[in-house]
């Protein structure tokens, strides 16, 4: 048997964390090797709201910090990844002057309080607060109080008892899958030693080292550190490796895309933020031409079983009668449905007041490494999150930091084009030299940011649009799917695409894109068939 290889850091995971803490370690140098089971960003980072956001709601429960942290690091990444994160009107419905004020006094003393309404007061000063906490990086507007008529003159047929509104401003990603890929393609640009390998996993461990399967193939590797980013399989993956640990307490959050065109336009690309009767909180906005809706909060304790079932898609449709009375939003127009687990802290009480934010839990394996487990987090802060795991691997490792991650640009976020008139000139001189309509740049660019420019050549050559999708090309899937480790059809339609995500993955596109997945990657027909058997197929185009 061959010696294991020596690695600085293995990092278990490749949800959002575990690429944020790759990108972190690339650039000071480390040698790592990241490992997921499944595919980048398949789990719980692609089961959220699709959010950068401020964290307001952690202002009733007094987490000032989190909130600070939240809404610089949200407008970091309205910069860094200009290409998937765009600032995002938000609406927060009032219908009382005083509601909410005890409600909110016991949440901030750590009471347990139903807030089923918050009134213009304590609105006011919660988005007050909010502007300053994100003062010190933001170029987004502060927030503003809204009369009836001038709530009226933005989202039009909200409920006759709502009095007004508060008006502020949050970040809407785009294609959140895309985003954690593009951290581990940066990673290993900036330091070709490390590698990212999705569709492998661990068999076990012993004596500090690490056996792992991939590609039908096991290796074997000595890590110095060890970082569990698993996030709601955190306690899985330590059994894995010899630990037993009870460290996650999961929460499931369900959403829902819909195709309704009167709730469409009635938002007129505004999210709305409401409280509902039981006491939940619930949002919808316009994405990719459809309406998100979101989300549920209910524990779980196997993070493999979460989906979004049918109760969950009947409430997410009916609690919309709360706040859009005259727009009726009916399980037949869910083009798509999805589920995610919030790699929360195991605590006692109400799921809904476990913090969201994250800390690190210190192991060693026996004879072996330390063990950093990262618990918690949130997209919004994975940055951060990541400098902090980054920061502690360095120090074991005797290292210093070369590199700071504030003010680095994401993949296809670097040299972005800012404002209409730059995107112009970007999006004609490309045309120019590719031969490609700018209509079709345009939409490359939006979909891959300046990470285009390394598909144009091929597209220069041939762009064949798909028959079933004509607005996607066979040459623009061959792409991805030479470049982007994917390793079957969902990792292309469900993750490198937003296909799926947007409702249009019929079984005739599934078909189409599988025929390209088989003749690229060589499959058969029986691996072929069992590919789209596993696909989410959306109701309508």
């Amino acid at each position: 048997m061959t010696e294991p290889a020596t690695i600085d850091v293995l990092i278990l995971g490749g949800g959002i964390n575990g690429c944020g803490t790759f990108r972190d370690l690339c650039a000071q140098g480390v040698d790592c090797l990241l490992i997921e089971r499944d595919d980048f960003c398949s789990g719980a980072s692609a089961g959220s709201s699709r959010l950068m956001h401020g964290g307001l709601k952690y202002l009733e429960t007094g987490e000032f910090r989190l909130v600070r942290e939240s809404a610089e690091e949200r407008d970091r990444l309205l910069c860094n990844a200009a290409h998937y994160v765009t600032p995002l009107p938000s609406i927060l419905p009032l219908r009382s002057r005083f509601g909410g004020i005890l409600p909110s006094i016991r949440r901030f003393l750590g009471g347990k309080a139903s807030l089923t309404d918050r009134g213009s007061l304590i609105t006011r000063a919660g988005l007050t607060l909010y502007d300053l906490y994100g003062r010190r990086v933001s170029a987004l507007p502060g927030h503003k109080m809204l009369s009836r008529r001038a709530l009226d003159a933005r989202v039009a047929g909200l409920d006759a008892g709502v009095i007004g509104a508060g008006l502020y401003y949050e970040g809407q990603l785009s294609y959140a899958e895309r985003l954690g890929l593009e951290l581990l393609l940066d990673g290993e640009t900036m330091h070709p030693a490390s590698r990212a390998l999705n569709h492998a996993c661990v068999v076990g461990a012993q004596s500090g080292v690490v056996t792992y399967a991939h590609e039908g193939a096991t290796h074997r590797v000595r890590p110095r550190v060890i970082i569990n980013a698993g996030g709601a399989w955190i306690d899985r993956i330590n059994a894995d490796l010899g630990l037993e640990t009870d460290l996650m307490g999961g929460s499931k959050g369900a959403h829902i895309v819909v195709e309704n065109p009167a709730l469409f336009a009635a938002l007129n690309g505004h999210m709305v933020y409401f409280g509902t009767r039981d006491g939940r909180v619930n949002l919808l906005y316009p994405f990719m031409d459809r309406v998100l809706i979101g989300s549920t909060d209910i524990k779980i304790d196997d993070p493999d079983a979460a989906q979004c079932d049918e109760d969950e898609a009947a409430y997410l449709c009916a609690v919309i009668a709360e706040i859009f009375p005259e727009i009726p939003v009916g399980e037949d127009q869910i083009l798509y449905r999805f589920s995610g687990v919030r790699p929360l802290p195991r605590a006692d009480g109400e799921i809904g007041l476990v913090t969201r934010d994250h800390s690190i839990a210190e192991l060693t394996l026996p004879e072996g490494p330390q063990v950093l487990c990262l618990i918690g987090g949130k997209w919004t802060t994975f940055r951060k999150f990541s400098e902090t795991a980054a920061t502690e691997v360095l120090t074991r490792l005797g290292r210093a930091r070369q590199r700071a991650t504030e003010t680095m640009p994401i993949g296809g976020g670097r040299d972005f084009p800012m404002g209409a008139d730059a995107r112009a000139v970007w999006i004609a001189e490309r045309s120019h030299s590719s031969g490609l309509p700018a209509g079709r740049i345009d939409t490359l660019l939006s979909r891959y940011g300046t990470r285009v420019d390394t598909m144009l050549p091929a597209l220069s050559r041939s762009d064949t649009p798909l028959l079933a999708l004509p607005d996607y090309s066979r040459e623009e899937l061959m792409h991805l799917l030479r470049t982007e480790r994917v390793g079957g059809l969902s990792d292309l339609l469900l993750r490198r695409t937003s296909i799926a995500l947007s409702g249009r993955l019929t079984p005739e596109v599934a078909q189409e894109a599988a025929r390209i997945v088989a003749e690229t990657l060589g499959w058969n027909a029986d691996t072929t068939r069992e590919a789209l058997d596993r696909l989410p197929v959306s109701r309508a185009a």
